[in-house]
């Protein structure tokens, strides 16, 4: 799913194409995209673009006739400017065209249309926006609830616009592991969990504006070769050369270092520790001796 850096460079390429053009006319191949159908997506026609803002993980395009369209690529939603390839929306504005495809057979994508930034707030998790918070800000809104750091980062209720594949660079740049606890954590802890949010956001959104220059992004994903952990399961931790390891729970896993994040200690995966029972090792080292006994 596009998260900070990919919704951010998204916006960013959408201003250079179609800020301050008017769509003419929006089609649709499925009409379970919309969500919503007040106001009519005809009245989007003939309207100027002429605002833009990240909702989380959401895309808001504001027209001059104050309506905003609000769009969700979820997890294998993507855009493209003039793009050929077969559409589920086409937004075709006086310089050229914003489409939207979606792989795989599963339509998760989702357009919200409302009349007015009022409506916009319904679909707003309300997540802090920790770019701009303070570290007094991020400390009592990630501390108000007692979860895994996993899920309080991926929550969009707690923390806005990062999902799972950030997380798992962020606990790793930390040097925390995913299961510990959000109340648990020291004063210095949650510093460094703050400055390591900041510090990877950033360093991704830089170098997916980099990388995209002055086209249109066209190469959003989850994984990227100059990512720490995530996505590199059993390939070794560039800081330490430990193999990484991982939880899958479900269509989601967490990848981690267990020299750099859990002390060595192997995080039990649900499905082969309910398999394994107590066979599952404790530390690399044990499953390396199981692996040659």
């Amino acid at each position: 799913m596009p998260e900070y850096p990919d919704i951010t460079v998204y916006i960013e390429a959408i201003e250079r194409h179609a800020l301050n053009h008017t769509l003419q006319t929006v089609k649709l191949t499925t009409p379970f995209l919309i969500r919503t159908y007040k106001p009519p997506i005809e009245s989007f026609h003939s309207q100027k673009l002429v605002a833009l803002r990240r909702i989380g993980k959401r895309i808001g395009f504001g027209f001059s006739n104050r309506h905003w369209l609000v769009l969700h690529l979820m997890i294998a939603g993507r855009l493209h400017w003039n793009g050929r390839r077969q559409a589920l929306a086409t937004f075709a504005f006086d310089n050229g065209s914003l489409t939207l495809t979606e792989a795989g057979t599963r339509r998760q994508a989702a357009v919200h249309l409302f009349d007015g930034e009022s409506g916009i707030a319904s679909i707003d998790p309300g997540g802090l926006e920790v770019m701009d918070a303070t570290l007094a800000e991020f400390t009592e809104r990630f501390t108000a609830e007692n979860h895994t750091l996993k899920r309080s980062l991926t929550d969009p209720h707690i923390l806005s616009g990062i999902g799972n594949a950030y997380s798992d660079e962020i606990l790793h740049h930390a040097r925390l592991s995913p299961v510990a606890l959000s109340q648990k954590l020291s004063s210095a802890e949650i510093e460094r969990l703050f400055h390591s949010i900041h510090d990877r956001l950033t360093y991704f959104t830089v170098l997916f504006r980099q990388q995209t220059g002055t086209g249109f992004p066209e190469k959003v994903t989850a994984f990227r070769p100059e990512m720490a952990v995530h996505g590199k399961f059993k390939e070794p931790c560039p800081h330490c050369a430990t193999p990484i390891q991982r939880i899958v729970h479900a269509a989601n896993e967490t990848n981690y270092c267990p020299a750099c994040q859990t002390g060595g200690k192997l995080l039990a995966d649900r499905a082969l520790s309910r398999l394994l029972g107590k066979d599952w090792p404790k530390t690399l080292e044990e499953m390396e001796l199981r692996k040659h006994s």
